[in-house]
């Protein structure tokens, strides 16, 4: 239905396509996944024929998208990220302006309005302004200017931009009714609707693809191999703990991470679902865990290997911190502060400092030290930590008392 072939656009200098090629076949939904910046829009104004090719060969439906425009352009519904619609038209108004520019007899106008705004939800709102709707209901009047040449083929650029996560189901649930009776090609980078709605993917990364295949198939052959279990717990010894996940019953490999306070990250590999085992060992040893998790290669770990530069395998290992977006310097920062010292808040002074209260930073040197160190295998007893408590006063000390027998010497005239 769709193939590009050494497809590749330049604006002046820079090359925002470069020799792309792949195919769709009739029915298929694909995404076209990237990063903002990837040629994704470039590459649908392309295939609409709103931007001529610097080089290559688009057709769609056995025609050329430059020699053929016109027929090209009745077997296509194009719906931009931003949708061009007139505010000051009706709903109804805006869709018997395009049937006429669509050139539907007069005959057949009433009836394929009237289903293009059932399919979108749309009938309710025919008398409404467009420029009365919201941005939810407007990108589905968007739809249904598409769905009225009745196409073969969808071309849908980010049809979520801008959506909140109510609008943004709605318009995902439509889609999905959609694909079940059009060629789809649907660009976003949001992963999560290209995994819900799209079961083949293709990914670009500065005007290049990257990938292509099925999502599932290509999360297996490239997103970093098999499931694994991710541990972080309080535990004595890591190369012990190390030695005895390692001989659970299925655990083909474990790595150890790094350490942050009292907590060591340990990822084990193996077959299935580890974590009731890895469970039972830290009840059995009473090792105090943080995290337990069954982690399997998705889209996204793929996405970030392929764009990023990463390695799959690598995201396995990383603080919770971390993955919840740390920045890396930090991490690096804290990892090597002495493990005595409990910076309640960083300092925003200059040099990017952490202010440690004394009372905490005494007795971090010397035979002393120990008993500062948060290890709850330690029997020392750490010190007492100051108040946080904003209510509570500290008493002030008691003045000394006054040196009468220097009052009388002062006063006395002899």
């Amino acid at each position: 239905m769709i193939e590009v072939q050494n497809l590749t656009r330049r604006f002046g200098p820079h090359v925002a396509v470069d020799d792309l090629s792949f195919r769709l076949e009739a029915g298929e939904v694909v995404g076209f996944l990237g990063p903002n910046g990837a040629g994704k829009t470039t590459t649908m104004r392309m295939l609409a024929g709103f931007l001529p090719a610097t080089r290559g060969r688009i057709t769609i439906g056995g025609f050329d998208v430059l020699r053929q425009s016109l027929e090209v352009r009745r077997r296509i519904g194009y719906l931009p990220e931003n949708v061009p619609l007139y505010p000051e038209l009706r709903v109804e108004e805006m869709l018997r302006f395009q049937a006429r520019l669509h050139r539907i007899p007069r005959g057949e106008r009433v009836e394929r309005i009237g289903r293009a705004l059932e399919r979108v939800g749309l009938t309710d709102r025919a008398r409404s302004l467009v420029g009365a709707l919201s941005r939810g209901l407007r990108q589905r009047a968007g739809l249904a200017v598409s769905l009225l040449p009745e196409p073969d083929v969808l071309i849908l650029d980010e049809p979520t931009s801008g959506l909140d996560p109510i609008q943004r189901m709605e318009v995902r649930r439509l889609v999905q009714d959609l694909a079940s009776e059009h060629t789809v090609l649907l660009s976003s980078h949001i992963l999560a609707e290209v995994e819900a709605i799209c079961p083949r993917v293709l990914i670009v990364h500065r005007g290049r693809c990257l990938a292509d295949g099925r999502a599932e198939d290509l999360v297996r052959e490239l997103g970093g191999g098999a499931a694994f279990v991710r541990v972080e717990a309080a535990v004595p010894d890591a190369s012990d703990a190390a030695r005895l996940l390692g001989s659970l019953p299925g655990v083909e490999s474990v790595e150890v991470g790094e350490r942050l306070g009292i907590h060591t990250e340990f990822v084990v590999r193996g077959d299935g679902d580890l974590r009731e085992d890895v469970g039972a060992l830290a009840m059995a040893k009473s090792w105090a865990l943080r995290e337990l998790s069954w982690e399997k290669p998705s889209l996204e770990r793929l996405f970030a290997a392929l764009v990023l530069g990463e390695e799959p395998a690598s995201a396995a290992l990383g603080t919770s911190a971390e993955r919840a977006g740390g920045a890396q310097p930090e991490r690096a920062a804290a990892s090597a502060a002495p493990q005595g010292l409990l910076a309640l808040a960083p300092d925003s002074g200059a040099g990017g400092q952490r202010n440690v209260p004394p009372t905490m930073a005494a007795n971090t040197s010397g035979p002393k030290a120990a008993s500062n160190v948060l290890d709850p295998f330690a029997r020392a007893k750490p010190p007492a930590a100051p108040t946080l408590n904003p209510f509570e006063r500290a008493t002030p000390a008691a003045p000394p008392p006054p040196d009468v027998e220097a009052e009388r010497a002062e006063g006395d005239p002899s």
